[in-house]
């Protein structure tokens, strides 16, 4: 990992291939965390095993379109950011615009700043891509997340169905100019 940023201990690191083993354990538990309250078993556990793959992470983190980065507090992983650009995007695939697709945080550190500080590398990289704006889409359910952006300047745009497993979802699309 090559260190990025730190703040009160938080370190922001950029994810390599080498570090696909520790991206698909903290994809998977902070997943769980977030969302194993309001989704069933059976769906919960097809979307790890389909959405955190070995294979399909590989494919990710080779991809010049997209870029990830952990937060972690004394070389312990404790959250990470997955961003997408260009063709990668998952939806708008505007050259002028930069996707944060995932932003999640061990349950333990929330409140900790870790999220805040995965967001602000977002909006450096989008900067230093000369994107015009963020954009993201957050479960309707996810009143927290919700919050959060809303905090950092976004506004809703728009409205997209996720599947996770048999199940879909209403997510908010929402933007933040730059």
């Amino acid at each position: 990992m090559e260190e990025i940023t730190t703040m009160e201990e938080i370190t922001i690191n950029r994810v390599t291939i080498g570090d696909l083993t520790r991206l698909q354990e903290i994809g998977k538990q902070t997943f769980y965390e977030t969302f194993s309250e309001d989704n069933t078993e059976e769906n919960m556990s097809r979307y790890l095993e389909e959405g955190f793959a070995t294979e399909k992470l590989f494919l990710e983190l080779n991809d010049p379109g997209s870029e990830f980065y952990f937060a972690a507090r004394h070389n312990a992983v404790i959250g990470y950011l997955k961003l997408n650009f260009g063709k990668s995007q998952t939806e708008l695939q505007d050259d002028r615009a930069l996707e944060i697709e995932r932003i999640y945080v061990l349950k333990e550190y929330h409140g900790q700043k870790a999220g805040q500080l995965l967001y602000e590398k977002a909006i450096e990289v989008a900067k230093q891509k000369n994107a015009d704006y963020v954009w993201l889409g957050v479960w309707e359910r996810n009143l927290r997340a919700i919050r959060f952006y809303k905090k950092n300047g976004f506004v809703e745009f728009d409205k997209h169905i996720f599947r996770l497993g048999d199940d879909e979802q209403t997510d908010i699309m929402m933007k933040r100019m730059l």
